[in-house]
């Protein structure tokens, strides 16, 4: 996918209007594309302020009717890139006349759903063939400086050996169109993948245990800092690491 294809649909990518097949696309441009990178979260960083201000308007029905009556009829046939595109092509030069007098705020209740679907893809890629660590080694004084200059943020990284939780090494990944750390543990045979990114919101939040496709998740922030501890061992051994993580780290 070209960076100009990308353009047209970092906001359908945001607003959760993208099939899994076009935003997994998507998702792999941004990866690997710093420009497209910074356009993404540029614009997700414009859509958390607007909510944050709470800036939202609903349009009356008979601007929606006016806009439905407005639009051609669209012939059955499957969706190829050519028709999506076209389809955002149309709708973002119509949501630009629209924002020239009006800012409409969308909260979707799809976010955390989300992002924690980024998060368990990130987790289950790292199990597959040599994606687990970038630099592999137990010694927290060595993949703690390992990040210096990778990412704008130095991830705390404990050595948990002795609470039952085994450093085996760290990498860099991507959550959201974000860079992150990732610092990893093993427990037992488990693996405990821990993403670290800056926090888009200032105040710490305590510790949320969720669950995604039959991984277990703790999200919680802290000191600037946002966390997604993710692995497939039970929510109480979960919770422990987590909660000897934090007594370790400060």
């Amino acid at each position: 996918m070209s960076c100009a294809e990308t353009h047209i649909l970092l906001h359908a990518l945001l607003d959760g209007e993208l099939d899994a097949g076009h935003a997994r696309e998507v998702e792999a441009h941004v990866r690997d594309c710093v420009r497209c990178a910074g356009e993404f979260r540029a614009y997700r960083s414009m859509r958390e302020a607007i909510a944050s201000a709470g800036l939202r308007f609903d349009a009356p029905l008979s601007l929606r009717r006016r806009i439905e009556k407005a639009l051609p009829a669209a012939p059955q046939r499957a969706a190829n890139r050519r028709a999506v595109l076209k389809g955002f092509v149309m709708g973002t030069a119509l949501s630009t006349a629209m924002a020239a007098s009006v800012v409409i705020g969308v909260i979707r209740s799809d976010e955390q759903e989300r992002v924690l679907g980024d998060v368990v893809s990130a987790h289950v890629r790292s199990l597959q063939g040599d994606h687990l660590t970038d630099v592999q080694t137990t010694d927290q004084h060595t993949v703690k400086p390992w990040f210096n200059g990778k990412l704008d943020l130095a991830p705390p990284v404990p050595d948990l050996t002795a609470q039952g939780f085994t450093l085996i090494g760290g990498r860099l990944d991507y959550l959201d169109g974000r860079a992150v750390a990732s610092i990893v543990y093993r427990r037992r045979k488990h693996v405990i993948n821990l993403f670290v990114a800056p926090a888009l919101d200032s105040p710490s939040q305590r510790t949320k245990l969720l669950s995604s496709q039959g991984y277990t998740i703790c999200r919680w922030s802290a000191h600037g800092l946002e966390y997604f501890a993710v692995s497939d061992i039970n929510a109480d051994e979960l919770r422990e690491f987590v909660e000897k993580f934090e007594q370790s780290a400060g």
